[in-house]
């Protein structure tokens, strides 16, 4: 019989890591803030006191010196977990990311590996100030070495930060800084899925929402309001947003002959562009309308009390549910 636990997705991500320290003494948590304190959302709080200071330790206020040292920390065996305190302030180690950490398996043909894990906070809803707020998942898509991640509830936050941990790739793992208080049942026993597979979390015949990160929660609402008026959407959750779990997708769209992308981001060349040409690429004859994406408006992350008019909502997802089943 599986061992059930109710955690909030901070906690799941808290509890995930401990595990992962426990099952490797040479994994290591950093970042700014995350040691006494526990991080600005408490996700990495009490680790300091289970491992000590050796195992997880604060760093200076320097994204690029954060992932520097974990490249470096590779080279020599460890694991690094490092958080990067906000979205909006990763841009300063982007160079270390992309054209070293993403890099070094390939350029050593393999004798490096670079088992390192980012984590990052991001998208909007908090009501924060301007660079608190932002999805810049698309940016670190776009480079090949990089594997990105984001799970949606508690359950996958538990078991994916381990794989995650685990896995010999670096791998960005963004977390729904606006879901880290939403709970769920988490799974302490069962074998999870695999990392980069995407998940139905609800059937439907009448159209496609794929989704991921914080917009999970937002195209379930838009599914229930759905039913009630008569309509059947089955809804995707991503997982993973690099590489996409397109099997999972194709295989709906043949059902369903209609496909939406949610995100929160930006829909100019975004993931959701990428889902909608290769399912344009792989489904054509299936499809009885165009893929439409739903994202976020195309102008900078706007001040907190706007956030709500930019941020996708469930009337935004049905509108667009609407238009593909008007062709």
């Amino acid at each position: 019989m599986s061992n059930f636990a109710e955690m909030s997705i901070a906690k799941a991500i808290n509890a995930g890591l401990s595990k992962a320290m426990h099952e490797n003494e040479k994994v290591l948590v950093f970042g700014e803030d995350v040691a006494e304190l526990g991080g600005v959302f408490r996700v990495t709080e009490g680790l300091l006191a289970e491992f000590g200071p050796k195992r997880i330790f604060n760093t200076p206020i320097a994204e690029s010196g954060i992932v520097g040292t974990a490249i470096g920390l590779a080279m020599r065996g460890y694991t690094s977990v490092t958080e990067i305190q906000f979205d909006g302030f990763i841009f300063p180690a982007f160079n270390q990311i992309t054209t070293q950490l993403a890099k070094f398996q390939n350029r050593s043909e393999g004798h490096l590996t670079m088992p390192v894990v980012i984590r990052v906070p991001y998208g909007g809803g908090i009501g924060a100030v301007e660079h608190h707020s932002e999805s810049p998942e698309a940016y670190f898509a776009h480079t090949a070495g990089l594997r990105i991640v984001s799970p949606s509830n508690p359950n996958d936050a538990y078991w994916m930060i381990q794989q995650a941990v685990a896995s010999s790739d670096p791998i960005m793992f963004f977390e729904p800084k606006r879901r880290y208080w939403q709970k769920g049942p988490v799974n302490l026993d069962e074998a999870p899925l695999a990392l980069h597979s995407a998940r139905v979390l609800r059937e439907g015949t009448s159209a496609t929402v794929v989704c991921y990160g914080p917009m999970v929660t937002v195209a379930l609402q838009a599914a229930e309001i759905a039913a009630e008026e008569g309509l059947s959407l089955e809804v995707i959750d991503l997982r993973s947003i690099s590489p996409i779990d397109f099997g999972a997708i194709v295989e709906s769209v043949k059902k369903t002959g209609r496909l939406v992308v949610a995100q929160e981001a930006s829909n100019f060349v975004s993931v959701g562009s990428e889902i909608a040409a290769k399912v344009h690429e792989l489904a054509f004859y299936h499809l009885e309308a165009p893929v439409l994406r739903v994202g976020g408006f195309d102008v900078p992350y706007p001040p907190a009390k706007l956030e709500e008019r930019f941020l996708p909502d469930a009337d935004r997802i049905l509108d667009a549910v609407d238009r593909v089943l008007a062709y």
